[in-house]
């Protein structure tokens, strides 16, 4: 975390939130430079010379300074070596969009058995998107590992479904999208099926909250995000995903600016005309020529090259699509 904010007055403001922001970070063990200048003066005369815009100098000069520092950082960390690390320290995040029926009849079966493998070497994996829980809910419950969590994951989908509600939208109405129904999903059940899938076999161990942090060594676990993918996976790296698992059926072309994503379609048609952005092919699954173990061990290997620095394709196009849900986890 990155402090600097010139323009708060009274100076006991400015220590407020420095502290509050310090404490924070304390507990969340995030590391923090503070910028503990106060140039009040100067930041009044720049805000006084541009009194139309209002905001733009302080948001010009804190992002100014922001990248200054983000220069010296990539700088310091050219001098890094890399080091070993078990699997067990890797956290995945899985995520699906664009849906049709091979997402779930390949794409995320295949994701699934990443994440029963991941999971048995002693790292984590983590399912989001609520909005695609719903209609297959129940079945994910039989899996929590206790009490608190089934009942966490009722909450979660009940709470989304009554958010709508208020606005005067039935969840169940609007789902799945046209998109999903072009690509011949018909029922929202069928859509949530299939992306379930992405969990894998393995039991639910947590429920986190939006983008909160997910502790390594965990296992299989929920991220309470909403069904649109940049917003999801922005949540999942926030918590602390090293890599996420994309399936997109119908290929959206989703990356993230700070963590790589692997595309996965079980499309081959879809493969075809973009396998420029897709990195695995799983229709073999679907037409028989190879089985879910084989490809998942491939899938293995090539996780495992990209969480050593090999580039994945939305990275080599430059792809670094990002949202956050805020208020509320409307699509």
């Amino acid at each position: 975390m990155y402090y600097f904010n010139p323009n708060i007055h009274p100076y006991k403001e400015f220590k407020r939130r420095l502290n509050t922001l310090r404490e924070f970070c304390e507990a969340r063990h995030y590391p923090l430079v503070a910028d503990k200048s106060y140039p009040l003066e100067d930041t009044l005369r720049g805000m006084l010379s541009e009194p139309t815009v209002r905001c733009a100098y302080c948001y010009r000069v804190r992002l100014e300074m922001a990248a200054r520092y983000a220069k010296e950082m990539v700088e310091e960390a050219s001098l890094l070596q890399k080091e070993e690390f078990p699997m067990s320290e890797l956290i995945i995040g899985t995520e699906c969009g664009g849906s049709d029926p091979t997402s779930g009849l390949a794409a995320n079966p295949l994701i699934g058995q990443l994440s029963d493998l991941i999971v048995k070497e002693g790292g984590t994996s983590i399912l989001s998107e609520t909005t695609e829980f719903i209609g297959a809910e129940h079945l994910l419950a039989r899996r929590a590992i206790n009490k608190e969590v089934h009942d966490r994951i009722f909450e979660i989908v009940h709470r989304y479904e009554d958010s709508l509600r208020l606005v005067g939208e039935e969840v169940r109405e609007g789902n799945p999208s046209p998109g999903n129904k072009a690509g011949g999903l018909t029922c929202l059940e069928e859509k949530s099926l299939g992306c379930i899938h992405k969990g894998g076999h393995s039991p639910v161990m947590a429920v986190y909250d939006y983008a909160k942090q997910v502790e390594a060594k965990q296992g299989l676990v929920i991220m309470d995000t909403p069904g649109n993918d940049p917003s999801s996976v922005a949540a999942m790296v926030a918590g602390g995903a090293q890599i996420v698992v994309f399936s997109p059926g119908r290929g959206p072309p989703t990356g993230n600016p700070l963590a790589p994503v692997i595309k996965i379609t079980g499309n081959k048609l879809t493969y075809a005309n973009m396998i420029d952005n897709i990195d695995v092919d799983a229709s073999p699954l679907i037409y028989g020529t190879k089985t879910i173990e084989e490809l998942g061990q491939e899938l293995l290997k090539l996780t495992q090259e990209v969480a050593c620095g090999k580039q994945t394709k939305a990275e080599s196009l430059g792809y670094t699509e990002m949202a956050i849900a805020r208020v509320c986890n409307f699509v």
